[in-house]
Formats: C-alpha cells, structure tokens, sequence
C-alpha cells in the first residue's frame, strides 16, 4: 500500500470501529419509549447525570467517525473511476444522516446538561422520546441498501418465497434489515411472520402508517416491515453472445450486464447474470419441458441443425426480468450496445436471442426494433 492510500485506508478503518462503537453504545443506552411505561423510563434515564455524559460522548464519537469517514470517501472516489459520482453522493449522504442521528439522539441530553433552564420533566420528555425515534429513523435512512427484485411463475408462491428468502439469507445476515420497496399492489407479508423468530421479545413502531418489526437479535435487532407489495412482472427477455471463444464470451458477458445493472426496475437473474446451460421447449424425454438449446452447443456443430458457424466455440446467455415490458427492453438494448461496442476484433461473432417460436409468453422483443427505437 503507498502512503498516499495508507493514511485514508486507516481512516476509513477507525471510521468503522468508531461508529460501530457508538452505535453498540447508543442501543444498549438508549431509553425504552414504548408502552405504557415508556414515559416514565424516558424521564428517569435523563434524570442520570451519569447517562446524560455517556450521551454526549457518544454524540462526539459519532461525529468523529463521520469526519474521518468523509476523508476516507475522498480518496476512494478518486479511485472509483466512472462510478466516483455515484459513490460521493452515497457516502455523503450516509455521513449526513449518521451525524444527524448523533446530534438528534443527543441534543435533549446536551441541552439538558448545560443548560439550567432547561429541565427534564414530563413534558420534555415527551420531546426527547420524539427525538429518539427521529433519530432511529435518521440511522435506519443511513444503513447501506441493495434493491432486490424476486420473481415466481405465481403470486401464491412468491409469497411462500419472499419469507423464506428472507429468513434464510437477510435474517441471518448481521447488521441488516428488510423494507418494502413497491407501495402499490397485492399485499403480502415480509415482516409479519418473521417477528415470531424474536419469541416474545419482538416490539414494533408504526411510523407514517406502516408498521415495522423490531425483532431481538444477537447482534442487535433485525427491523423488517410488516408487509410489501406483489405486482405481475415480465420475465425472460434473453440476449445470446456467440464469441471466438470462452475468454471473449465471458468478456463480453461481464461488459453487457454491467451496462444492464446500471438500469433500474430490471434483474440478471442466474450467476453473474450469465447462463452457459441455455435451454428450448420441450425434450425427447416425456418427463423434461425444457433441454440443451443443441442448436447453440458448439460440441453439436455438424451434427444437429446448428445456428452457428465453424469459428463459434462459445455461446453464453443472459436472460432479464423486470417489472415491465418497457423496463426489460431497454435492458436488452442497454445490452445490445455494450455487444456492439465490444466488438468482433475483441472475439464477439453475433448477437441473437431465444425465439421459441414465439410460444413462450406474450412479450416479443426484436432485437433489430431494440436497436432501431435507441436510434429513433
């Protein structure tokens, strides 16, 4: 590592020990403001001495970890090349809303510290109880998020789906938390049954009408919203890159679904967003709906009628859903023109698409009409 990435490479490390220690210090200090009783026990926490200079401490370290964060995103945006932009913008928001959380959680305790006119009573508190929740709201708004877009053949079962994805593999994942992104649509729940998993423990927050769960955890909580929506999406739009060789093919693959991922609304579904296992309708075998696309196998070559020429060794696909037609159309186009640009000196041969023969689903997408409305 050169000295000119060392000092910001330790930033950047301090940064995340010192705000996780804060936050650890917030959680397991922070009054409990719910039920009936929530009043009371914000009035005797603030009515501490000890736990008004544990506050403003911690109020102080936040803001420490936040300015040594900010210099730390100086330096990684100058290495980020095209995406510098996006990673500012992000980091300087996650400051913004981490300082915010410190000063609104400690204000109430500041204020009331070194201002004698300034007393905890009742009546304050109840400020102090409303400052607590803007400022869970304020942390909450600065976690790091991923959009996640889960498709199924049916609504029944991608219900079933959504909780047990959700069980499985985001709570069990440390320091995360799970919110609807679709407000319009038929409700299902992502929250509402997973609570139980806190055996008693779990309490919520109803904030702007929606419902969250907060559900004890050995790192903290897990917050999930109560419930998200589900709405008919389009699934499989496809591109196939028919490439010189492995090399080139994964290339050009990396490249096109890179341009793909920087869509909104859309979602390269298998690994890394490419398929080698590309497949047609139907099958020798009574049993199968669905086998090998032989006529894009380079191993079949001569031997099946092929879409390929002698110089194809690779064939790679990859296949996009999305929430709409028009969403999966500019995904192939945005894909189409990463292949263009790539370019057959780089060992791209062709640009097709599963056809099958037009049986499969009501959306059609033509690749030359993709092309042609991008010129338009």
């Amino acid at each position: 590592m050169t000295k000119r990435l060392y000092w910001p490479g330790a930033a950047g490390v301090g940064s995340g020990v010192i705000m996780l220690t804060a936050v650890i210090i917030l959680d397991n200090n922070t009054p409990d403001d719910t039920g009936k009783r929530g009043l009371t026990r914000t009035l005797s926490f603030y009515l501490k001495d000890s736990n008004l200079d544990l506050l403003e401490a911690t109020t102080l370290l936040l803001l420490a970890s936040c300015v040594l964060f900010l210099f730390f995103l100086g330096a990684l945006t100058r290495v980020a090349g095209k995406r510098s932009q996006l990673v500012l913008a992000g980091g300087i928001a996650f400051a913004v809303l981490v300082m915010a959380a410190g000063l609104i959680s400690g204000i109430f305790a500041i204020s009331a510290k070194y201002d004698d006119t300034f007393l905890v009573i009742p009546g304050t508190a109840l400020l102090a109880m409303l400052l607590i929740d803007l400022a869970y709201g304020a942390l909450i708004g600065a976690m790091g998020a991923a959009a996640v877009l889960l498709f199924a053949m049916s609504g029944k079962e991608l219900a079933k789906q959504i909780e047990r994805r959700v069980g499985q593999c985001v709570l069990t994942c440390p320091t995360t938390a799970v919110f609807s992104g679709i407000a319009e649509g038929e409700a299902v729940a992502l929250g509402k049954n997973l609570r139980f998993f806190g055996d008693g423990w779990q309490t919520s927050k109803v904030i702007g009408g929606v419902r969250y769960w907060r559900v004890p955890v050995m790192d903290g909580e897990f917050v999930a919203q109560e419930m998200t929506a589900v709405v008919k999406g389009v699934g499989g739009g496809n591109l196939l890159l028919l490439a010189r060789g492995t090399d080139s093919a994964l290339a050009v693959a990396g490249t096109a679904v890179a341009a793909m991922k920087r869509l909104p609304n859309v979602v390269m579904p298998f690994p890394g967003g490419v398929v080698r296992s590309g497949s047609k309708v139907g099958s020798k075998y009574a049993s199968l709906g669905a086998s090998t696309n032989d006529a894009f196998c380079p191993g079949l070559y001569g031997l099946v009628d092929s879409e390929l020429t002698a110089d194809t060794r690779c064939v790679l696909e990859i296949v996009i859903d999305g929430l709409s037609e028009a969403d999966v159309g500019a995904a192939m186009r945005a894909g189409l023109q990463a292949g263009i640009e790539f370019g057959a000196a780089r060992g791209l041969l062709r640009i097709s698409a599963g056809n099958y023969g037009g049986k499969l689903g009501p959306f059609h997408f033509h690749l030359h009409k993709l092309l042609g409305e991008r010129a338009a």
